[in-house]
């Protein structure tokens, strides 16, 4: 299936132009002409289905022939807020693999003990786009910009279910435990240090429930990819 992302794409339209970049995948890189069937989607929830009127590697012209609204449409919404890692790729690993298991928002927290203090969003969106485009989704997931944890805390959540997951030693109940099915949650996920104690109380002060995802220590990637599977398959 070739699966083109045109996010200025109007469900009024009887035609749609592909942009510069899009066009020269599709005829140069594809090699796709005249009359070839592709499909679009706009990463607000409308899949098309759209066949090549005019090919060219710059601008090639298409004609819509269909569009399902809501397209895949989860019955959940789920936000992560990560602390992101030392090694960008390991973040970029995250949000790839994210994206196409299913998540609707990702919020990167600089904690106490973070390395890494500042997050350029540019490629991280890219990245997204791109995991869009190989999965199927319709849905692009929100990537907002960098917040201290704090500040974040202040946010309202007040529409979710608001989960931690840390190391420490506490009181800790596995996430399946916990979830409501069919609603919002935001969770939380520390740096490679974890949460600082004092963070992991304002957390729980804010609402937060600290919650297990197994037995094994897991890096902060691997802990946030756990908790999007875990929410994704539970709400199957």
């Amino acid at each position: 299936m070739h699966l083109f992302y045109t996010p200025d794409i109007n469900e009024n339209s009887s035609e749609y132009l592909l942009n510069e970049e899009e066009s020269r995948h599709c005829i140069s890189v594809l090699r796709l002409t005249v009359d070839s069937q592709i499909y679009l989607i706009d990463g607000k929830g409308t899949f098309y289905t759209a066949k090549i009127i005019a090919a060219s590697p710059k601008k090639t012209l298409l004609q819509i022939i269909s569009f399902t609204k809501e397209f895949n449409k989860r019955n959940h919404y789920l936000h992560i807020a990560v602390a992101p890692t030392k090694n960008i790729d390991r973040l970029e690993w995250f949000l790839e693999k994210a994206t196409e298991i299913g998540i609707d928002e990702i919020t990167p927290i600089i904690c106490e003990r973070s390395e890494r203090k500042e997050v350029k969003t540019d490629r991280l969106n890219k990245i997204i786009i791109a995991a869009i485009k190989q999965s199927g989704n319709t849905y692009v997931p929100k990537l907002n910009e960098a917040i201290g944890f704090k500040n974040f805390l202040k946010l309202n959540h007040s529409n979710s279910q608001k989960f931690i997951a840390h190391c420490e030693e506490s009181t800790k109940t596995d996430l399946k435990a916990e979830l409501i099915l069919y609603n919002h949650y935001t969770i939380l996920i520390g740096p490679e240090g974890d949460f600082a104690l004092p963070e992991i109380t304002e957390a729980n002060n804010a609402g937060y429930k600290n919650i297990t995802l197994g037995n094994s220590r897991l890096r902060t990637e691997t802990a946030a990819l756990a908790a999007c599977f875990e929410v994704n398959f539970l709400n199957r």
